[in-house]
């Protein structure tokens, strides 16, 4: 009786699984469906007559997306930060992470508290003072000023997650390659590295999404000329409430980038933050 209660309770655990994932789908779906309907058959009801008449589906909207230079723009303009803010937290975070993690200098472990209690900071409270800052020295309204706003508030989860994943490494290993006459750079590439590839993965594909994706810092800090994808939409919707033709296929771009370069190193992304934050 046990085992029949265990199989009725996987079962039903794996219905409502399915259809929690479908639930979570529908606004995905609805988004792609909209973004082959003409607005004049959007007006006529919802997205989801189309489903039982294909024939109203169309490509349109994409021939007129890419005949609109703001949002072809932005797309440009979004890899530009999105791009060089991943590497630079990969790189930074990972010099640091090892820094930390097998290192001897003063105050190291008060250091990592400080880049641990900067995980709490919101980005909010920075806004102002680096609009100032950013301001004095040239950067308000450049791409690097947004990248460097992205690296800084990324770097402090990269230090956290790298320094606990480069933690686990077993010391013999790297007093092995010491004795090979592996210097600390040698080592950091040769050993360390290729060990944090699923945490560093993980990182980058965190990273990736959350600039790519970001709306408040690029409404503040980046070009109003030459702005990322999110904040361009945000200029259709205002400058033109029913360019629905442009609107729904532009935002369907602007998620399934992100969607497919999780579900691509989503094993990776799993495995590098569990074996990051678990001891």
């Amino acid at each position: 009786m046990s085992v029949v209660r265990r199989i009725a309770g996987g079962v039903l655990l794996r219905v409502f699984l399915v259809l929690a994932a479908v639930f979570w789908l529908v606004p995905t779906l609805g988004l792609l469906v909209s973004s082959f309907l003409s607005p004049g058959e959007l007006n006529r009801g919802g997205w989801w007559r189309a489903l039982t008449a294909p024939s109203r589906l169309t490509a349109s909207n994409y021939a007129h997306l890419l005949a609109n230079d703001t949002i072809t723009g932005s797309l440009l303009s979004t890899v530009a930060i999105a791009v060089p803010a991943t590497l630079l937290v990969l790189t930074l975070g990972a010099l640091a992470g090892y820094a930390f993690a097998w290192l001897e200098f003063p105050g190291r472990d008060w250091l990592f508290l400080v880049v641990v209690g900067l995980l709490v900071v919101p980005v909010q409270v920075a806004l102002i003072p680096v609009s100032e800052l950013f301001g004095a020295v040239g950067l308000f309204e450049t791409t690097a000023g947004v990248v460097l706003f992205h690296t800084a508030f990324g770097l402090p989860f990269a230090v956290f997650l790298l320094r606990n994943f480069f933690a686990e490494i077993p010391r013999e290993l790297l007093e092995a390659a010491r004795l090979d006459g592996a210097g600390e750079l040698r080592l950091f590439a040769r050993v360390v590295l290729p060990l944090g590839g699923p945490a560093i993965a993980s990182l980058g594909i965190f990273q990736f999404l959350w600039v790519w994706n970001d709306m408040l810092v690029a409404l503040v800090f980046a070009d109003s000329a030459h702005p990322p994808v999110t904040v361009a939409l945000q200029q259709q919707v205002r400058q033109f409430g029913n360019n629905i033709d442009v609107l729904a296929p532009g935002a369907f771009l602007s998620m399934v980038v992100p969607l497919l370069v999780f579900f691509a190193f989503q094993r990776q992304f799993v495995t590098g933050v569990m074996a990051g934050a678990v001891k």
